[in-house]
């Protein structure tokens, strides 16, 4: 009877998904065959929640917008958030710098015994990001000129800016309008729905990728750049409770609540090394934890792009991890230098296939550390990845609260009571 009763919860498993699929890939090291078959398992359940986030973005975000109704709330809305994660991404690239000339986790690195890996394709897309790179081209690109292209393109932004403009001439006309917000929650419910459905394939979605991975490499590939791995999660770890956590605070937050709220989305991030993985259910718990629906589907989907916390530090760590282990000594002008070109970079190539590794390829060219270095730790990108991709979630979701509580459209009383469901 009790045995009848007794659920798993998705967080843990996830987690047993993980380890199995860690024991999978360990097990069918090199074998061509189990590779292919957990990497396609793995690109079919990314591929499933993929074709709901869209859906999901422009349904709750056109509804949101509708609502507000007000273009000089949304614009304040838009400054302060562009504003907060300029300054946050910031933080993150000064921190990765600071432990990186703290820990020197380059220096004593035999470079001939680090694994290579064939680097061509981040050369290529590099190349074609840094023609595209540059306020202008960032601003360029967020108009869409056929909604329907970027729709297909899977580009965040032009969607946001479309859903942004429909939302408004939706308010605008009234109850004439009203049809098509009745629609769109429709279509979000639904969603939602699905979201739920697709979820109950995480654990064997998480088995597969991270099975894949560890079968590609191989755990013996880890050692040489085991201290540089370490170092990344401790920095990472060190700006979730030290920097999310301060900043939390000072608008009367808790930065634990907020990760026992997500931490099966957290989870699932890292497990799967995809924001987008996480984002229908992210959407769903934020506005559940009191904020206003409108804020959050504007402020997640466009951090996705404009605030990877994650990837910030891990660029600034691995480029000078990179640098000493050539013995390249960057001065503080050159660091300077990095810190600036990664502020802009990081926003021109998001969204980009491998985005982290082309953005630091671009990047650590202009310092003069060789365009080779990347092959030392393109092997082990995905390991961090996973790290860095559930700092971004939590970064995202803290967005929203903060956004929310500084426009007054956070309801503490339904946050905390929802933060409590969590913690019976």
């Amino acid at each position: 009877m009790y045995l009848k009763h007794f659920k798993i919860s998705l967080g843990w498993q996830i987690l047993l998904g993980l380890v199995i699929g860690i024991l999978l890939g360990s097990l069918c090291y090199h074998n061509q065959s189990a590779i292919t078959a957990m990497q396609n398992i793995g690109t079919m359940f990314i591929s499933l929640i993929q074709m709901i986030v869209l859906p999901i973005v422009i349904s709750c975000l056109t509804v949101g917008i509708a609502n507000m109704g007000d273009i000089k709330k949304l614009g304040r809305i838009g400054l302060k958030t562009l504003l907060y994660f300029e300054l946050m991404t910031t933080f993150a690239i000064i921190l990765g710098l600071l432990v990186g000339n703290i820990f020197h986790p380059g220096q004593g690195i035999d470079i001939h015994s680090l694994h290579t890996q064939d680097i061509s394709q981040y050369m290529q897309t590099a190349k074609h990001a840094q023609k595209n790179s540059g306020i202008w081209s960032i601003i360029m690109s967020i108009i869409p000129t056929n909604f329907f292209q970027s729709l297909s393109q899977g580009s965040m932004l032009p969607i946001i800016f479309f859903s942004v403009f429909f939302g408004l001439g939706t308010a605008a006309i009234g109850p004439k309008g009203q049809i098509i917000i009745d629609f769109l929650q429709a279509v979000s419910q639904v969603m939602f729905t699905v979201t739920n459905w697709i979820m109950k394939t995480a654990p064997i979605g998480v088995c597969a990728l991270i099975g894949a991975t560890i079968a590609q490499l191989g755990l013996s590939a880890l050692a040489p750049l085991g201290y540089f791995i370490v170092l990344a999660y401790g920095t990472m770890i060190l700006f979730i409770v030290g920097v999310m956590g301060i900043v939390a605070h000072f608008f009367q937050l808790n930065i634990f609540h907020l990760l026992t709220v997500i931490k099966d989305e957290v989870l699932l991030a890292f497990s799967t090394a995809s924001s987008e993985a996480a984002l229908p259910k992210i959407i769903s718990k934020i506005s559940n934890y009191g904020v206003n629906q409108g804020i959050v589907s504007f402020v997640i989907p466009t951090g996705y792009t404009f605030n990877l916390d994650g990837s910030a530090i891990y660029q600034s760590l691995a480029a000078l991890f990179l640098a000493q282990a050539y013995n390249i000594h960057l001065s503080l002008g050159h660091q300077i230098t990095l810190l600036l070109v990664l502020m802009i970079t990081s926003k021109g190539m998001a969204g980009v296939p491998g985005a982290s590794l082309v953005v630091l390829l671009a990047t650590m060219t202009t310092v003069g550390i060789p365009a080779s270095g990347l092959a030392l730790i393109a092997g082990v990108d995905r390991l961090i990845d996973m790290g860095r991709t559930a700092v971004n979630v939590v970064g995202n979701s803290l967005a929203a609260m903060i956004i929310g509580k500084s426009e007054h459209e956070l309801d503490m009383n339904t946050a905390h009571k929802y933060w409590q469901s969590f913690t019976k």
